[in-house]
């Protein structure tokens, strides 16, 4: 089983799914540049670690104790505020293997996973959204993840930057040896479609004949979905 998205719903799917199968692939967006994710991918350079992390605390073997730990956030007193431990963990194992990619693996043998966690690409992208703006005949552009449903205002288009990211092989690999694939919940043009754009992963999906499934949120969100019914999911995932 593939699952595809980010955000706290992709982990609360993990963790019911791993009751059923431990062959689990979890496919994350690393468009997040807000909170603690967006302070260390600024003074860092690396990739956003907040999606990952919630992944692996999910799929821990241990979740009770781990998912309590990974997800401690310092107070704003510690010198470390906003940062949560497990981003800084990831962070700090990047450093140590010499690789962003390589940290996951390492964290989730650390945190005895069921399944595997995958960012979808190893680029630093940038999410970027044309969003119109209300009782108003124009669009403006807005540059950065966390800024986008901030904006008042319907999303028309999101894309990345740069357009053509490489996918992060494995992830190919996982969609297309998939019985099936999972897409969802999450929140729709910051965590769901930042995967779909990524071109060689939308081109594995089609190719893909695994059973494939979207899990639509089952409430709004202020700046992405606001009047949104079910269709008009189906219509933005197929635009």
């Amino acid at each position: 089983v593939v699952v595809m998205g980010g955000g706290h719903g992709m982990a609360t799917l993990l963790r019911g799914l791993k009751n059923h199968t431990h062959n689990l692939t979890a496919i994350v967006t690393v468009a997040d540049d807000g909170g603690s994710s967006g302070k260390l991918r600024q003074s860092l350079g690396i990739l956003p670690p907040g999606d990952i992390r919630n992944c692996l605390a999910a799929l821990s073997n241990e979740e009770a104790l781990l998912a309590q730990l990974f997800q401690y956030r310092f107070n704003d007193n510690s010198g470390l505020g906003g940062h949560s431990f497990g981003n800084l963990f990831i962070s700090a194992m990047a450093d140590v293997t010499g690789s962003f990619e390589e940290a996951v693996a390492e964290s989730g043998r650390v945190l005895s996973v069921h399944g595997r966690v995958l960012p979808a690409t190893l680029q630093d992208i940038r999410l970027v959204a044309d969003v119109q703006l209300p009782n108003i005949d124009r669009h403006i552009r807005v540059k950065g993840e966390s800024s986008i449903p901030e904006v008042a205002g319907r999303v028309r288009r999101v894309y990345l930057e740069p357009n053509n990211p490489e996918a992060f092989p494995p992830v190919i690999q996982a969609i297309l040896s998939a019985d099936m694939i999972v897409i969802g919940p999450g929140s729709l043009y910051t965590s769901i479609l930042p995967n779909l754009l990524v071109p060689d992963i939308l081109a594995a999906l089609r190719a893909s004949r695994a059973l494939k499934s979207y899990v639509v949120n089952i409430a709004t969100q202020r700046g992405e979905t606001s009047a949104f019914g079910v269709s008009d999911h189906i219509f933005a995932l197929e635009d």
